[in-house]
């Protein structure tokens, strides 16, 4: 079969064509979604529909006959066999979606007109073949009046082509749309055909999913109010076969990404499987890591930080296979933004940030990768010879230091030792189906509770707060342990829905107003005010009287206690700028919380900020103070706030009309931000600024909290008077605390070394009668001896005094104390000629180190171990005189 009849188009033109042909057809064209998604209970985005769950629900309408979109997606459920001709953890999802707007008939007509049509892809109709629900006839008719030949439609059982958001609820049947890749890549079985197992003959390129049902508890599945239709096509796949090749990797936009690798490393792509595979795998986790960043994704221990962590260390390490030194990952990133930035432009506008994590991280697992070496070189060394390596070690160094199984191996093969990979699947087994219990939750989720029904019901609060302190307003629900009731009485604790209200919901970092509601004979006292969707819930005890919905009430936020909300609001905005221009434009905001005592700002940066670099940034945000700029507020459409360089927050989702809050008139302000939240009037109003504390908050991620106006004065107050007290306390001026305190510190340094030179030094009364006690082996002197009251390090202080106590010749120790906090130190140690004599210091604490309860191990020169049982000193040390020959 010849693979030249039909054309060519690259990556870029299939989505372009696909998502002009369904927008002429009356979709909605959406673009995509972030990998972020809105759904809690996704972890990632996954497929084109995730973003039209709510229609699809009913819960929003659409006033095109559907959508259409390329959505960014993300899966690694397969991770272990991403790198094959197929798997892939980051990829493109082409889709059309209807939400009763059109019909089954109209999307397997559009689908075929599309697939087949010269003007679109034209691929050849006697090379395609089409699988239905087998019991859905009627898809093997409309694919039928299409022209698609009976012998080229297939049924398959429910496995295959049915679909069900779970077990009870929306489902319906599937049809696939598959591409004959010609005999060579077929088994040869004669019951080879769409759906095969065995071959790759019959590639599947696209799946039109048709949820008409509504499966009840008893099995019945009547028709679904409206139907929908939800499709997709995978754009790696289909750019495969519009390019003439047979594999995922195969395409111009990943091929461009191997090249990276191949140039990297010094290989060519298709020499070698084992480099094909692994210049795949950096090839594919490099696009997802710069994508799942780019949406605001930062590595950690757990969810999306997890899945991320582990792409680019997975890369890392594929990459060390490759025999690429050094980092690499950022050539990738640089890459990906160049194949792929025209059409997602937010990999581009986060490009500094990317490569700055993708660096750290990078440094980082070179560490990591060191301590995994080191944590199985001391496993391998208590193993026997020719033995196999616990499985249950193997995944601990996979699970723990993210040490890479396959690296495991081939340093424990090394050694001549196996790996129990019995033991280890059965580790990553019950791994998965944990994660695959947590995954498979029912992505449909539960909307009955409450708030649903009451966002269903009513209008949105309208938020008055911007320039009112004080709003007349109507109660419009009132909801009470968690149930809605009409009204209540003096005690009760509610939420209180109003039509409109000057309190601000907490959200973006700003905690809620506090404040009173009040009406005819009725007074609430309001502690937090949060949004629940588009209602604003004033969390209230009814002080006295009762209220009713339907109340006309009058609320009154608490002003004093805005006023300095919005201060320390604005500061975080100005500190934000500051720290973009101190440290660079990676910087991006992680988090924050604006409540009227202080601020506290989280964000993304690789290393602890200097002390010049602090006292830099607070001066630049004080200037800013100085200067009395007015805080300018703008509503505009987000492209234009973009425009005009407003900073958006990464990973936040914004609507298509936005806020935007700046210092001063200037077109090139000090600060431009997105942001609803509430702000002073003039910069001035901060009146004083001050950092309290830089941290860290993750590997990539730093912590600033300062105060702001009337906590910047309690501040500086409190510090003042603690001055005063140490000045007090140490006899001197103020001026003068720390040059004081300096000096102090020297003293008790001294005062400490000459104490553990009379407590542990050669001329030590404890050290003394250790060394009387010494005994003459072949060729060194040993001592063995229990110590009180010493620890680690003073255990090694007490082996230096002997060894400086026999005066150059050859010695050893075997010593042994009781902690001061009832632990157990043991020390071995041996000077080079009495090593060479025989002695081994590694060998004698692993033979004593359980009589105490502990473990331990070393070298032959030196070795220590801690315990828990010192009870057991004595029979430890007899153990080590007959390990000796004492």
């Amino acid at each position: 079969m010849s693979t030249a009849d039909y054309k060519t188009m690259t990556t870029a033109e299939i989505r372009e064509d696909f998502l002009r042909f369904f927008e002429e057809k009356g979709c909605k064209l959406c673009p995509s979604s972030s990998l972020v998604p809105d759904d809690p209970s996704l972890l990632l985005t996954n497929a084109g529909m995730n973003q039209f769950k709510e229609y699809y629900q009913g819960k929003r309408t659409m006033a095109e006959i559907g959508a259409c979109s390329c959505q960014k997606c993300l899966r690694t459920n397969d991770i272990d066999n991403i790198g094959d001709a197929t798997h892939l953890s980051f990829f493109e999802m082409l889709g059309n979606f209807s939400f009763g707007g059109y019909t089954k008939a109209d999307a397997i007509a559009w689908a075929y007109d599309f697939i087949t049509s010269p003007e679109h892809l034209g691929l050849p109709k006697d090379r395609l073949y089409m699988t239905v629900f087998e019991d859905d006839d009627e898809a093997i008719e409309l694919w039928h009046a299409q022209g698609v030949p009976y012998d080229h439609i297939s049924r398959l059982g429910a496995d295959d082509n049915f679909w069900a958001a779970g077990p009870t609820g929306p489902c319906g049947p599937c049809s696939e749309i598959y591409f004959d890749q010609g005999e060579e890549f077929g088994c040869g079985k004669p019951t080879c055909g769409p759906g095969c197992d065995d071959c790759n003959r019959f590639l599947e390129f696209w799946n039109l999913v048709f949820t008409q049902y509504d499966r009840q508890e008893d099995g019945s599945m009547p028709d679904l109010p409206h139907k929908n239709i939800d499709t997709g096509m995978g754009l790696e796949r289909i750019a495969a076969i519009m390019q003439h090749k047979s594999t995922n990797y195969d395409g111009d936009l990943l091929q461009g990404l191997i090249a990276v690798g191949a140039r990297l490393s010094g290989r060519s792509y298709g020499d070698d499987e084992a480099a094909d595979r692994s210049l795949r795998i950096v090839a594919d986790h490099a696009r997802a890591v710069t994508f799942m960043i780019g949406d605001g994704i930062l590595p950690g221990n757990e969810g999306r930080g997890y899945v991320l962590r582990r792409l680019l260390r997975r890369a890392v390490y594929h990459g060390r296979l490759l025999g690429i030194e050094g980092a690499f990952l950022t050539t990738y990133v640089d890459e990906v933004c160049r194949l792929m930035g025209d059409v997602y432009p937010a990999i581009v506008e986060n490009r500094s940030l990317i490569e700055g994590i993708v660096a750290a991280e990078e440094e980082r697992f070179g560490a990591t990768l060191a301590a995994g070496e080191e944590s199985l070189a001391n496993e391998l060394e208590g193993l026997a010879e020719g033995a196999a390596l616990p499985g249950a070690v193997a995944f601990k160094l996979h699970d723990t230091y993210g040490f890479p199984i396959d690296l495991t191996r081939e340093i424990c093969a090394a050694a001549g030792h196996e790996v129990d990979m019995d033991a280890f699947d059965a580790c990553m087994t019950e791994q998965r189906e944990r994660a695959r219990a947590s995954a498979n939750r029912d992505a449909w989720g539960t909307f009955n509770d409450v708030w649903t029904e009451l966002s269903d019901t009513l209008p949105a609060t309208e938020f008055r707060g911007y320039d009112a302190n004080e709003s007349a307003a109507r109660v419009l629900a009132i909801v009470a342990d968690g149930a809605s009731v009409e009204r209540a009485g003096a005690g009760d604790e509610v939420e209180v829905v109003l039509d409109a209200t000057p309190f601000y919901a907490e959200m973006g970092g700003q905690v809620g107003d506090t404040g009173v509601i009040t009406a005819s004979g009725a007074r609430l006292r309001v502690t937090d005010t949060k949004a629940k969707g588009g209602l604003y819930a004033h969390e209230a005890t009814v002080e006295e009287g009762e209220l009713a919905v339907g109340d006309e009430v009058t609320a009154a936020i608490d002003a004093g206690r805005r006023e300095l909300i919005r201060r320390n609001h604005t500061a975080t905005h100005l500190l934000d700028a500051a720290l973009k221009r101190v440290l660079g434009d990676h910087v991006s905001q992680a988090g924050s919380l604006v409540a009227p005592d202080r601020l506290r700002f989280d964000f993304t940066h690789f290393e602890a900020v200097t002390t010049d670099e602090l006292a830099r940034i607070e001066g630049m945000v004080n200037a800013e103070i100085f200067a009395a700029e007015p805080i300018v507020t703008r509503v505009m459409g987000l492209e234009e706030a973009k425009a005009s360089g407003a900073v958006a927050l990464f990973g936040e989702k914004y609507g298509d009309v936005v806020r935007v809050v700046s210092t001063g008139e200037s077109d090139a302000p000090f600060s431009r931000e997105l942001c609803g939240g509430t702000h002073a009037r003039n910069t001035a109003d901060l009146g004083l600024f001050k950092i309290v504390s830089e941290s860290s908050v993750g590997s990539n991620a730093r912590r600033i909290e300062a105060v702001t106006s009337m906590g910047a004065i309690e501040y500086v107050d409190e510090r003042l008077l603690a001055l005063d007290e140490a000045a007090r306390e140490l006899r001197c001026r103020p001026a003068d605390v720390a040059e004081r305190a300096a000096a102090l510190q020297r003293e008790l340094h001294e005062s400490r070394k000459a104490l553990e030179a009379a407590t542990t030094g050669a001329g030590s009364n404890q050290v003394a009668a250790a060394w009387s006690g010494a005994v003459q082996l072949d060729g060194y002197k040993a001592v063995v001896a229990r110590l009180e009251g010493l620890g680690g390090k003073e255990m090694r202080s007490a082996w230096d005094g002997i060894r400086d106590a026999a005066g150059g010749e050859p010695v050893a120790c075997v010593i042994a104390s009781a902690t001061p906090d009832g632990k157990v130190a043991l020390l071995a140690g041996g000077t080079d000629a009495a090593v060479a004599a025989g002695f081994s210091a590694g060998d004698v604490i692993k033979r004593i180190a359980g009589l105490v309860g502990g473990r331990g191990g070393g070298r032959p020169n030196m070795a220590q171990a801690g315990g828990s049982d010192a009870s057991g000193i004595d029979a430890a040390l007899d153990a080590a005189r007959e390990a000796l020959g004492i």
